[in-house]
């Protein structure tokens, strides 16, 4: 009787975590930065990020840098421009990849190196398709010079 208790309650815990999740209006998979080598003040953030409602990354922050910049890599003729955007649009339910040579984030103003296997605290400012503002906390995990999206 009381295994069954126990089994029904941990059910119930496990179905209120789920259904907590599923609501999440943002959510953030596999984010990481690139490792910095001695002297370098700045590196690059990336991540997917999708939003169930729709809305726009318009900024983050990082204890870690001075400041962090939304950016894109772009070809402009022949060359490759990159430069700060205002916002990065996130249609409803599709994700959005920061990587690379595309979108991605700039922490600059490095207050510390970043060496692979640490993490790195990023909190990214997303508007809501009503205009309302809202934070989701991100740990991105410090991956080596020359790593891709995937390990």
């Amino acid at each position: 009787m009381m295994r069954r208790a126990i089994r029904t309650a941990v059910l119930a815990a496990c179905m209120a975590c789920g259904g907590a999740l599923a609501q999440q209006p943002v959510t953030v998979a596999d984010a990481w930065v690139r490792q910095t080598v001695a002297g370098q003040g700045a590196t690059g953030g990336f991540m997917e990020i999708t939003s169930r409602e729709g809305g726009a990354l318009v900024g983050a922050a990082s204890p870690v840098a001075g400041r962090v910049e939304v950016h894109e890599m772009r070809m402009e003729g022949s060359t490759m421009k990159m430069r700060e955007v205002e916002r990065i649009e996130l249609p409803a339910g599709k994700p959005v990849i920061l990587a690379p040579g595309g979108y991605h984030l700039m922490l600059l103003d490095l207050k510390q190196p970043l060496v692979p296997g640490a993490t790195v605290p990023l909190t990214l400012s997303i508007a809501g398709r009503d205009g309302r503002r809202s934070t989701v906390a991100v740990e991105a995990e410090v991956r080596k010079l020359g790593a891709g999206a995937h390990r």
